[in-house]
């Protein structure tokens, strides 16, 4: 069978496990549970935490003493037993410790899906810079794939859709015993310290201060990156208390609505190259922030009826919101730092955004919805996305006023291998 097209099934499910409850899990708690936004916000946090080390572990276990594709699917059969245990609990502090322990499991294996699909690219002479893209775009779609079935399955607000997801964890895990070997790689140094071993030695980055400020802000928008994906779903759900909007498609079909967002994303990263010759690196940040901005002040004035099309614009935008940080953020920290330290100044990037932000976005906005948002179990959507709004353009104007970057199209496609002249 043709490894690209094996490598494109492991991409496939590694993000349709994810996506078939990530989405809809706010739906399950809030609506099926009846459980409130400090809980909630607690249980989504879980991938925040798993996310600040779980992935730097992983990652020297496969390196050192374990083949990759193996500690691969021993993490996916893990996750998936531990989501088939989810529909038993029905308390929500059990429940985060439970979700707690499949983030554990789940987290690392995005970066181990990325170190196989490279190693095993290289041995089989495959230009990986050409290949590998159009391989990782196939988890987006397989993201897609999982909400659309658990959206027409009828199981957004039920358990089924951790059986779905478990299921398809546990079948991803035997496979990824059939792809080739990725043994562990000779350590490069048998004098590293303990330090250098955990990628510790990254943190001397926070003594530069344009890469201090960049992690900082890092943080700050890593907080708001999770917010749709929490609340998304709980937000248009809601609609179906109002007979106006209780039969409307966006009701209907709000997950189906939301992965217009994924979908979004993988045309943006098709635009990056120009808009970074174009912009440069700096711009391109602020435009993902004003982006953000948009993402929530469009949900806070939409509906699933006539309003319909702010939702749907809203998620178009998400594209560039999520594309535009992530990926220009990586290419700044790729175009910035030591070659020594690049692998291990990308995963303090990394535990920046999707670590410490998600942990503080999650824990933080299931407080301010409790606190001020919510009368008598009712939720004040508009007010709730016009706050979020108003955080990311008090971060993006921040930004503006304190990163210091100057753009220079030549040094940025001479550092990236010149892919911006293509």
């Amino acid at each position: 069978m043709n490894i690209k097209f094996r490598l494109i099934v492991m991409s496939f499910l590694q993000f349709f496990v994810w996506g078939a409850w990530l989405i809809t899990i706010g739906t399950y708690c809030f609506n099926a549970k009846g459980w409130t936004g400090a809980e909630f916000g607690a249980i989504f946090s879980t991938m925040g935490i798993a996310s600040i080390l779980m992935p730097t572990i992983a990652g020297i276990i496969a390196d050192k003493w374990m083949n990759a594709e193996r500690l691969y699917g021993v993490l996916h059969i893990l996750y998936g037993i531990v989501l088939l245990y989810v529909p038993r609990v029905n308390d929500p502090h059990t429940l985060f410790y439970v979700i707690l322990v499949a983030m554990i499991f789940y987290m690392p294996t995005i970066a181990l899906s990325n170190s196989i699909a490279y190693n095993i690219l290289k041995s089989s002479k495959y230009d990986v810079v050409k290949a590998f893209p159009p391989i990782r775009v196939w988890g987006t779609i397989g993201f897609i794939v999982a909400m659309w079935i658990t959206n027409l399955t009828g199981s957004k607000a039920t358990a089924n859709q951790f059986y779905i997801a478990a299921i398809m964890a546990i079948v991803l895990g035997i496979y990824s015993f059939s792809l080739p070997k990725c043994p562990p790689a000779k350590l490069k140094s048998k004098d590293a310290s303990f330090a250098e071993l955990l990628g510790l030695n990254a943190f001397k980055l926070f003594a530069n201060y344009k890469m201090a400020t960049f992690l900082i802000f890092s943080l700050f928008l890593g907080a708001a990156l999770q917010l749709t994906n929490m609340y998304g779903d709980t937000f248009l759900s809601d609609f179906a208390k109002i007979p106006a909007y209780a039969d409307s498609f966006g009701v209907k079909y709000s997950t189906v609505i939301l992965s217009i967002s994924q979908i979004s994303e993988t045309l943006f990263i098709l635009a990056i190259p120009f808009f970074l010759k174009k912009f440069g690196i700096k711009r391109v940040m602020l435009m993902s922030m004003i982006a953000w901005v948009l993402r929530f002040g469009l949900f806070a004035y939409g509906n699933p009826a006539d309003g319909l099309w702010m939702i749907i614009l809203s998620c178009v935008v998400y594209g560039m919101a999520f594309d535009f940080f992530n990926i220009s953020g990586s290419l700044f920290v790729e175009t910035t730092t030591d070659e020594k330290i690049r692998s291990s100044a990308q995963g303090l990037f990394m535990m920046m955004t999707n670590g410490f932000g998600a942990y503080l976005g999650s824990v933080i906005s299931g407080w301010v919805i409790d606190q001020y948002f919510t009368t008598n179990g009712n939720k004040d959507w508009t007010d709730i996305w016009l706050s979020f709004a108003g955080y990311a353009l008090i971060v993006a104007i921040l930004f503006s006023i304190f990163f210091k970057h100057k753009h220079n199209p030549k040094l940025l496609a001479q550092k990236l291998g010149d892919p911006l002249d293509s």
